[in-house]
């Protein structure tokens, strides 16, 4: 079968997929740029620890996906896989979020050996006692060193306020105790149930023709049997789990985190991009630099310009970050609550609806620029089912009306949290 080319000629933009042989989904997105880009990731992060396969109820230890992802560049040959980029001049490196797992390179020449490095290293784990013991030392002491990180702490604090009973509200990395309680047995259930390509994709963002992708990956990738699982994820409800919370940490000037939990999920495809387009106009509309709002707070020294929000969406769960620092974390939360009540009376102008969404159009049209961007984005596209080419007309779509009925729905004062981290009192 031939690739499928997908166009958006109103953007100048397209890619080629192809469902290869082996069940692995690929994209390649032509870009003639001078450093090419590839990220081959697993549908799998840190709240799915919980599931269902061949029959056989399985729960994992917290931080089992963190993990799995730093144990996959041990090899067993000993060769190191960083080396193994080097030699041809690429730069690697991989993340785990909370719903998946990337490993990526980019490299400016040599693109197809760095790719048949990417596509081998992922496909053949190798775990034994003595290896996986010796890791659980390392991502410790990792653990340790983000317990003291005021911004990861903010961060997972609000998502523990936020969420009764959700997995994203648990550490990415776990804590030291529940990796202590990985073994390889455990590492092999996780990536046999979710490392199978059928569960996966690679996107190629580079100056690279599609065919030469699939032959790499005929090279490669052999074929797979499609592994069947069903994630069980505990009822959440629309209430979040505490209003408050805070922590003292060495810290010169105290950083805030508002979170509002997003009562609308279990949203996928257009329905869920949608909701991103909404969000992105509504928070650049209240919070945004040119906003009145903000302008007040900057001239009166509440905030500064460290100030920042951000809708982050899933496919069952969500929330929007206002965060920064400033003197008086608590009189900032009052004022948001505030505007958001002034909102609710004023209403949106027309006139500055259309603008904020020309801007934010013209933002995800810049995301085009980047073959990192565009690589790591779209796979993000493709895990909810969506498609990063559509994203654009979508945002067009949005009605100044559909913005009002998400704001009147959403932004309600029950569904806020604030975090803290503030200093240690002396």
């Amino acid at each position: 079968m031939n690739f499928v080319l997908k166009e958006n000629k109103s953007i100048g933009e397209k890619y080629y997929y192809k469902k290869h042989k082996s069940g692995l989904d690929i994209y390649v997105i032509p870009k003639n740029h001078g450093t090419g880009y590839a990220v081959f990731g697993t549908h799998f992060g840190s709240i799915d620890n919980h599931f269902i396969v061949n029959g056989k109820e399985i729960v994992l230890p917290d931080g089992i996906a963190h993990f799995l992802e730093h144990k996959l560049f041990e090899n067993e040959d000993g060769i190191d896989t960083f080396k193994k980029y080097a030699k041809y001049g690429a730069s690697a490196n991989a993340y785990t979020s909370s719903d998946k797992t990337v490993y990526l390179f980019s490299a400016t020449e040599n693109f197809t050996e760095s790719l048949e490095i990417l596509l081998d290293f992922v496909t053949h784990p190798y775990f034994t006692d003595e290896t996986v013991k010796k890791e659980q030392g390392i991502i410790g002491q990792e653990i340790r060193m983000y317990d003291d990180n005021p911004g990861w702490r903010l961060y997972f604090n609000m998502l523990r306020a936020l969420y009764v009973n959700h997995p994203a509200r648990i550490d990415t990395a776990g804590t030291v105790e529940t990796i202590s309680k990985i073994t390889p047995e455990t590492l092999y259930d996780a990536y046999n149930t979710f490392y199978n390509l059928h569960n996966m994709a690679l996107c190629v963002c580079a100056d690279i023709d599609p065919e030469t992708v699939e032959k790499t990956a005929d090279k490669l990738l052999s074929e797979a049997p499609e592994v069947s699982f069903k994630r069980i994820f505990p009822e959440e409800p629309k209430q979040v789990n505490q209003k408050n919370i805070e922590q003292p940490l060495q810290v010169s000037m105290p950083l805030f985190a508002i979170g509002i939990k997003d009562p609308d999920v279990n949203l996928s495809g257009k329905d869920l991009m949608k909701k991103n387009a909404e969000y992105d106009i509504l928070l650049e509309l209240i919070f945004g630099k040119s906003a009145p709002f903000y302008t007040k707070l900057y001239e009166s020294g509440l905030i500064n310009s460290s100030f920042s929000y951000d809708y982050e969406s899933h496919l069952n769960f969500a929330h929007c970050e206002i965060s920064g620092y400033s003197n008086n974390p608590d009189q900032v939360y009052a004022e948001i609550c505030k505007e958001i009540v002034r909102v609710q009376t004023s209403g949106f102008a027309a006139a500055e609806f259309e603008r904020v969404k020309r801007v934010i159009y013209a933002q995800n049209i810049r995301v085009f620029n980047s073959t990192d961007d565009i690589a790591n984005d779209f796979l993000s596209y493709i895990f909810t089912s969506g498609d990063m080419l559509d994203y654009p007309s979508v945002i067009a779509e949005v009605t100044l009306s559909d913005i009002e009925k998400r704001f009147s729905e959403s932004f309600l004062e029950e569904y806020f949290v604030l975090s803290k981290i503030l200093p240690i009192s002396k």
